[in-house]
């Protein structure tokens, strides 16, 4: 007799009951072995004191299953709510969203009728870090961070997920022609992973027009890998243009845990009706299941609600007269798709999931982070000011120093000094560039910020500039 996996449930907020528990009706009735531990989480814990909106039980009980099948849950409005996901995802270390975006045409309208595509997402780094500051009135400032182990270990994932699956190519999605030290490391990294599987095609596309060609030609691409912010996006932009995001379930893995999830909200207003759509969370469960070696039933349970959405049986969502044959409750789509374990779609594709061997690779396999020479070779200093830029050029020349010379000086990111044009609209945060004569200390640094105070300079912030093995590793501007 085969060892039930212990799994960890959260049955969420408004429609989140409902769909979760048509969600392990059929699991049940599909043989799933599996042994659930339920915790609460959501709204009502966010109101009542907890902030990330659950309580250190849902860590011990994730602690023991590693794997977190979760239903949608409500955020109160408000300021000083974190978010759930994130909490789970950075404490878990699941670095990694996986999203299949799949079309069901002719049975689900869409445009795109041949869509089979992949997100793969960085999930931990980022602009997600929520590093932010108000540095002045007028100015506040994101931090976003890249890592060179961050973005190994997602592009690998990529092409492991490709080589398990069958897929035949992996696209990476980055701004590297304006980011180029951030998005540009992340799509070199994608270039030294790819040269490792040269079995599976790879590309890379600008943002922007990648995007674009994403929402047109959605069937030109596979799997595709991309840094947080962006995958977040364009995600739920490919989930949509399948027909409906409601149908999307999404993975988040990592080495130590597993995170199981509907991508759709809680939709309170729906709450206890009983017509909200399980597709997403069942989809999501069929990847649990082949997360914890069970791939027969994830078989099972994927051909079954096929046959369903083949058969016309639809909840109200997707329903179309046209197409639809029946039109039903949430328990209801459950008890069809029951109806129909052990039998397999004619029109969609039936899917296999016993032919897929191995596990998916999430290990770090090492590091290709190499020692360098780093030298500090000077600072942005960031000042609160109001004065018209020459006036501050004269405050800034006339420092009692001699270790650096003034650079530039930039407001919002453009050169106000020593080019500047009259169409510059600037506002009250500078950033000064200062570069050394000769090869410095940090203590160099400290005696210039004493200047700057002593001159009644109000400094925000400080970014130290360095050259790795010799090469400037800071924008230009």
């Amino acid at each position: 007799m085969s060892t039930k996996h212990p799994i960890t449930v959260a049955y969420g907020d408004g429609i989140g009951p409902e769909i979760m528990q048509a969600t392990l009706d059929i699991l049940d009735a599909a043989g799933a072995q599996i042994s659930i531990e339920k915790v609460d989480i959501g709204e009502k814990l966010y109101l009542a004191g907890h902030p990330t909106g659950m309580g250190d039980d849902v860590y011990e009980s994730l602690k023991r299953t590693k794997v977190f099948l979760k239903a949608p849950i409500t955020t109160p409005q408000g300021g000083g709510y974190r978010s759930l996901n994130v909490t789970i995802r950075t404490k878990l270390g699941l670095f990694a969203n996986i999203r299949p975006c799949v079309s069901f045409a002719p049975f689900v309208k869409t445009k795109h009728p041949k869509m089979d595509v992949v997100i793969v997402r960085e999930n931990e780094e980022d602009l997600y870090t929520g590093i932010e500051y108000q540095q002045t009135p007028d100015v506040v400032c994101a931090t976003k961070l890249i890592s060179r182990s961050g973005s190994e270990r997602i592009c690998r994932f990529a092409f492991e997920y490709a080589r398990r699956f069958g897929r035949k190519k992996v696209t990476c999605f980055t701004k590297d022609n304006i980011l180029k030290l951030t998005d540009g490391l992340f799509h070199q990294v994608f270039e030294e992973i790819a040269e490792q599987y040269s079995d599976i095609e790879n590309e890379h596309w600008i943002v922007d027009i990648g995007a674009a060609k994403l929402a047109d030609t959605p069937e030109a691409f596979d799997v595709v890998v991309l840094p947080n912010l962006y995958g977040d996006i364009l995600s739920d932009v490919s989930a949509q243009i399948t027909g409906s995001v409601g149908l999307a379930g999404s993975a988040n893995i990592g080495a130590k845990g597993a995170m199981f999830e509907a991508i759709h909200g809680s939709a309170p207003r729906r709450a206890g009706q009983n017509v909200a759509n399980p597709s997403g969370l069942i989809l999501a469960s069929v990847l649990m299941l082949m997360h914890i070696h069970q791939p027969e039933c994830a078989t099972l349970v994927h051909n079954a609600w096929l046959k369903t959405m083949e058969d016309g049986v639809h909840t109200y969502d997707i329903f179309d007269d046209s197409i639809s044959k029946e039109k039903v409750s949430t328990s209801s789509f459950a008890e069809a798709v029951i109806k129909r374990l052990g039998q397999k779609p004619k029109t969609l594709a039936a899917v296999d999931y016993t032919t897929q061997t191995g596990q998916q690779s999430v290990a770090h396999h090492g590091t290709s982070v190499k020692q360098q020479e780093r030298a500090l070779v000077g600072v942005d200093i960031y000042l609160y000011c109001h004065e018209d830029v020459q006036t501050l050029v004269d405050h800034l020349q006339g420092l009692q120093q001699t270790e650096f010379d003034l650079k530039l000086i930039t407001n919002r990111g453009v050169e106000v000094w020593p080019h500047h044009s009259e169409d510059t609209l600037c506002v009250d945060q500078f950033r000064v560039r200062f570069e050394a004569k000769n090869p410095i200390k940090g203590g160099a640094i400290t005696a210039l910020l004493t200047h700057c105070i002593e001159n009644k300079l109000d400094v925000i912030k400080t970014e130290n500039l360095y050259t790795f093995n010799g090469a400037k590793s800071y924008s230009h501007i």
